[in-house]
């Protein structure tokens, strides 16, 4: 005995779905692509987030900022001689010191070892609160304008600073902005 085939009525070509809620039928739409967004992988991906933040977090919180690991402008920032003012009218630096002694006869160079410690460089118009506080005189200010310099310091303003005027040197070049993918910071902001 042959059967016919039921091909109007095979499964694989319906339409509805017979499963009944309540005795009602609901139409479904058959894709063929499963989901991949369904309430277990939304509630995995949101678990994987919330812990990336609660690590980054953690992270963030016990680094360690010591003398040893200067790490960020902003532990540069708080260290400088009057910080508020120095962040405010200037930029908060990092001074070092140390001599060359260069000889003739025979030719060498020596260098002696560098110390560092944290500075201010101000802004030229800024210069009126080194000499408001009676830092720095006239003649200095005239001396440093005329070579289109700067001044900054060391040592809180309170104390006995100790003041220089800079220069600032354009020709050495930050080598890391030159780097594939970076973005260079407008070059007025640079100047002071």
């Amino acid at each position: 005995m042959k059967r016919k085939p039921n091909s109007y009525r095979d499964d694989a070509f319906r339409d509805e779905d017979t499963s009944s809620l309540g005795g009602k039928s609901r139409r479904q739409p058959q894709s063929g692509k499963p989901s991949f967004l369904n309430s277990a992988t939304i509630g995995i991906l949101t678990a994987v987030f919330i812990l990336g933040i609660g690590i980054g977090i953690a992270f963030s919180s016990t680094a360690t900022i010591s003398p040893e690991n200067v790490a960020s402008r902003e532990f540069i920032d708080r260290s400088a001689p009057n910080p508020e003012l120095c962040v405010q009218f200037g930029a908060s630096a990092m001074v070092t010191d140390m001599r060359v002694y260069l000889t003739l006869n025979p030719f060498n160079v020596y260098i002696s070892q560098p110390s560092m410690r944290p500075g201010c460089v101000l802004r030229t118009n800024n210069w009126a609160i080194l000499e408001q506080r009676k830092l720095i005189d006239q003649n200095q200010v005239r001396e440093c304008k005329n070579r289109m310099n700067t001044f900054g310091f060391t040592g809180p303003l309170e104390g006995q600073p100790q003041i220089n005027c800079i220069y600032q040197n354009d020709g050495a070049k930050n080598l890391f902005l030159n780097q594939p993918g970076s973005i260079a910071p407008a070059v007025e902001g640079q100047n002071f």
